[in-house]
Parts: structure tokens; C-alpha cells; sequence
């Protein structure tokens, strides 16, 4: 453990006194390793002042006068570095020819976690299926559920809208509009969803629009925006991909969902369309007209997930939410697919 007094830096391993009697400064860094380590600052004849770079929690009681002097003992709480995933549940599309839902919002990084601290961890559901069964009715989607982890927010994905010009909800990433602009996106965590049939907008491109025809007798509903692709858990998945914009049974093809969990839009009678995949927060497919029988339900949204990466080194194994458990490498990956915690 690197331990400066008075700008002279040593290593010490696993616990410093700092004896005399003059008066200075004492600035402790703590391993980047589980466990807890004592520093110990005598009494000084002036004022000491202690400072802790990288720890974020000094526990102990000292009281003013050995805080003034420096007598008394910290108990210094190591930090190790984690990565993380935050993917919100998508939007779920339209019912009627219309637009899809956007992929929900998708946030990676790395972070500090300080040892004895929970880290409670929401997993965002998908948006619910839309159902409109009667020839010619009208219903929008759902938008996604939120996300949180270590005090960030991915937004929920935004709702497919039906068609009559209407615009997309935003969201994460914004769901496709119904003849109508699609849905924004958040900043950082995707894009907008497609116009006209829209295809609902994904982490990593924005949501396709209707083309290649006249609808309703043909041309092709709009793709899926493309979702990120992670390799956090040891391996390279797509995550927040959007859903495929509607078909319709008298000539137009659905558009296809985006990769990273998106559902396709829908096209035969009475037929629904895909959902998101679950734990991906993939957007939910638009569902057709009929010609004929009852309209098929959209696609719900996929619900969201959080994964995070940690030095198996200092893994606690104290958890609650029952995430899954793997390895890869030197670290351990906790998969959380419902609202839960670690502590570290």
C-alpha cells in the first residue's frame, strides 16, 4: 500500500505508523485487493491532516482532538475497479401497419467499487404487447422500463406509434413512427427510430424507414436500428437492437429486426409479430392489418439486463437478486436479469 508523509512516498504492507512529533501531511492509497487495512497516525504537535486518494470510505470514530492532532486509527476500505452494462427493456410496437419500438438505452463503462459497499442494480422490463384485434383498429406500443446501476440511468424504449401521421415515442432509442417522424433518442444511449413503418432505433444505428414501394401494396416496412455489440461477459453479443417496422398482407414485407435482440414486424393475418429478446432490451416488431380475421398483436419489448465484470480476486459472492454466475479470465461476471445487489 503506497503511503506518502511529507511527500516522501514508501510501501507498506499491511499497515503504517507515522511516528513523531512534528506536524504534517499523511495521504494513504489503499490496494486495489478485498480486505480492510489499518493506518495509524500518532499524536503531532500541530494540526495533521489526513487524506485519502481512491478510497472512498474511512470508517472509525476518532474524536476532534485526535483528529486535530492525529492520534487515533482508520480503518481504510480498499477500492477495486468493475465494469459494467446497463441495457433498460425495449419499447413495444404498434398494432395496424405502423411503427416499431426502440431498443432500450445502453450505457458501458467502468467504475470504482468500494469494498463493504451494496450496489443495488434495477433491471427495466419490456414494453407490453399492444392488441387491437378488431379489422382496422388502431393501438400504439409501450415504452420500456428504466435501468440503474451505480447511479446511472438507461431510459426505457420508446413506444411504436400507429399510422395517421403519428410520431414515435422517444426513449433509450426512439421507437419508429406511424406514418410520422420517428422517436429521439437519449444522448449516449441510442438513436431515432425510422419514419413511415418506422423501424424502431437501436444502440448502435437509428431505426430504418419504409421504402422500396407504395404502400400498402409494396415495398418493405422499416429495419430495426443495429444494436452494440459487448464482450463483457467473455464473449461478443449484441445488445438493444431495434424492432422491424410492419408488413401488410396485400403487399408490403415487414422490416427486420436489428441485431442485438429486435423483433420483426409482422405481415400475414392474424398473425403477431416478434418480440424482443428477453435480457437483451430489444424493441419489440410492429404487427400488420388484416385483410381478413383479427389483427395479430405487436412484439413486446425485451426486458433489460445489467452485467458486471470484477477481479475474481476480490469477488465478495454476496448478492441478492440471484444473478448468474461465470468466469472468464481473471474476473467474474455477475449477469443480473431481475432487480438485485453485490456487495463488495
Amino acid at each position: 500500500m503506497p503511503v506518502t508523509i511529507n511527500g516522501t512516498t514508501g510501501q507498506i504492507t499491511p499497515a503504517v505508523s507515522y511516528s513523531g512529533s512534528s506536524s504534517g501531511t499523511v495521504t494513504v492509497q489503499a490496494p486495489a485487493v478485498a480486505g480492510t487495512n489499518t493506518v495509524t497516525v500518532p499524536a503531532a504537535t500541530g494540526t495533521a491532516l489526513v487524506s485519502v486518494t481512491a478510497v472512498g470510505a474511512i470508517t472509525g470514530t476518532p474524536s476532534s482532538s485526535t483528529f486535530l492532532r492525529g492520534d487515533g486509527t482508520w480503518a481504510v476500505s480498499p477500492v477495486y475497479a468493475a465494469s459494467y452494462l446497463i441495457v433498460a427493456g425495449g419499447g413495444s410496437g404498434s398494432v395496424n401497419s405502423g411503427g416499431a419500438g426502440g431498443a432500450g438505452g445502453l450505457l458501458s463503462g467502468a467504475t470504482s467499487l468500494v469494498s463493504g459497499t451494496t450496489y443495488s442494480f434495477v433491471v427495466g422490463g419490456g414494453g407490453a404487447a399492444a392488441s387491437a384485434p378488431t379489422q382496422g383498429a388502431l393501438a400504439d406500443g409501450s415504452a420500456g422500463s428504466n435501468s440503474t446501476a451505480f447511479g446511472l440511468t438507461a431510459n426505457g424504449g420508446g413506444y411504436g406509434a400507429y399510422p395517421s401521421g403519428r410520431s414515435g415515442g422517444s426513449g433509450g432509442s426512439g421507437g419508429g413512427g406511424g406514418g410520422g417522424a420517428g422517436g429521439s433518442g437519449t444522448a449516449g444511449q441510442g438513436n431515432a427510430g425510422g419514419v413511415n413503418q418506422g423501424g424502431g432505433g437501436g444502440a448502435g444505428g437509428a431505426g430504418g424507414t419504409f421504402s422500396g414501394g407504395t404502400f400498402p401494396t409494396s415495398g418493405t416496412g422499416g429495419a430495426g436500428g443495429v444494436g452494440v455489440a459487448s464482450s463483457i461477459t467473455g464473449s461478443s453479443v449484441f445488445y438493444a437492437g431495434g424492432g422491424g417496422g410492419a408488413g401488410d398482407p396485400r403487399g408490403v414485407t415487414a422490416g427486420a429486426g436489428g441485431n442485438g435482440g429486435g423483433g420483426a414486424g409482422g405481415q400475414a393475418n392474424s398473425t403477431n409479430a416478434t418480440s424482443g429478446t428477453v435480457n437483451t432490451g430489444g424493441g419489440g416488431g410492429a404487427s400488420s392489418f388484416c385483410t381478413s380475421g383479427t389483427q395479430g398483436n405487436s412484439g413486446a419489448g425485451g426486458s433489460g439486463v445489467v452485467i458486471i465484470s470484477i477481479p475474481t480476486a476480490a469477488y465478495t459472492g454476496t448478492t441478492t437478486g440471484s444473478p448468474t454466475v461465470t468466469t472468464s479470465g481473471s474476473n467474474t461476471i455477475l449477469k443480473f436479469t431481475a432487480s438485485g445487489s453485490y456487495t463488495a
